[in-house]
């Protein structure tokens, strides 16, 4: 395992990360996830992202149940959640957003479902139009002071407004942003390597970015249609078969079979190459990896080895094949 600096902050985190959205309490149970996770953490892996809506709180219970059986120790990893959703299943206007309030009380409900003292990470899981600014980087700050956050940054943010975020904290000396959560993969470039490019160096912002594979899109199990036990193909995930597909499907299956064709002539699986991709981006500080069994994390991990063993021609292919 490689391990990377978030942003310009001392934190080190594994490069390869592993995380709960879609999988625990909803594909996985208890049994699988303790192996998923005894299995990251076997392979280096140090830092497990998880947020108040996924499944509605019941994957960090399970996250939390699942390190707390294995007794890693806490001093080892890092554990993250993100607040805005709410972990409610129908959430009132108290239980959802970036208010004080309700930053405040999801940050303690994280810690009670994850068992832990203090969150790592703690992130705005979308930037919440109703809420100024300027209260939640407040509402952070005094997480931070309190010793509950470590670190806290934001995902899914434009530029304008994690740069916004900055100029208050700078203005009344509070403790900023270090780090967003975009997703980032060969079919989604802009923001990570576009919008976001100032910002690595003016703020040294660092990235915990997710859905390397698309929702497993660049895996190519999607290429002559969609199966049943598959993430896009689970019931109650239509949803993120239109996220993941949109309006231009053809097109974009097109993008994912010339990918997967240039894997195959490469001699290497389509998933950990296209991960490796996301690993050589220099401003990724980690790549959250998700899986439904350990054998598929086994695989994707070799992604590691992979990002330095291609040599560029190998990769200027992948590229032209993706457009």
């Amino acid at each position: 395992m490689q391990y990377r600096r978030l942003g310009s902050s001392g934190l080190q985190l594994s490069a390869l990360s592993f995380g709960a959205w879609v999988t625990f309490a909803s594909q996985v149970g208890r049994s699988v996830a303790r192996d998923l996770i005894a299995t990251a953490w076997d392979n280096g892996i140090n830092f497990f992202d998880n947020a108040e809506g996924y499944a509605n709180g019941q994957a960090e219970s399970m996250m939390g149940d699942v390190i707390a059986d294995l007794r890693l120790p806490r001093d080892g990893y890092c554990v993250s959640s993100k607040v805005f959703f709410g972990s409610a299943s129908d959430p009132r206007p108290t239980q959802k957003g970036l208010s004080r309030k309700h930053v405040t009380d999801a940050c303690h409900g994280a810690l009670q479902r994850l068992r832990v003292d203090y969150l790592d990470l703690y992130y705005c899981h979308r930037p919440d139009p109703d809420t100024p600014i300027e209260e939640t980087v407040w509402a952070m700050d005094a997480l931070v002071r309190q010793g509950k956050v470590l670190y806290w940054g934001t995902s899914e943010w434009s530029a304008t407004q994690i740069r916004e975020a900055h100029r208050i904290a700078r203005h009344h000396h509070l403790h900023p942003p270090t780090m967003e959560q975009p997703q980032y993969n060969l079919l989604h470039r802009e923001r990570v390597e576009l919008e976001y490019a100032p910002l690595y160096a003016e703020f040294g912002l660092g990235t915990t970015t997710w859905s390397p594979l698309s929702s497993g899109l660049l895996t190519g199990k999607y290429n002559d249609g969609i199966p049943e036990q598959t993430r896009l193909g689970h019931e109650g995930h239509g949803w993120l078969k239109r996220m993941v597909l949109g309006d231009a499907e053809a097109q974009r299956l097109e993008r994912v079979r010339r990918f997967t064709a240039t894997a195959g002539r490469l001699g290497v699986a389509p998933a950990p190459l296209a991960i490796a991709w996301c690993l050589r981006n220099p401003h990724v500080s980690s790549v959250i990896l998700g899986a439904s069994h350990p054998e598929q994390l086994l695989q994707n991990l070799k992604a590691v080895e992979l990002s330095d063993g291609l040599d560029d021609a190998a990769w200027q292919q992948v590229r032209a094949a993706v457009g």
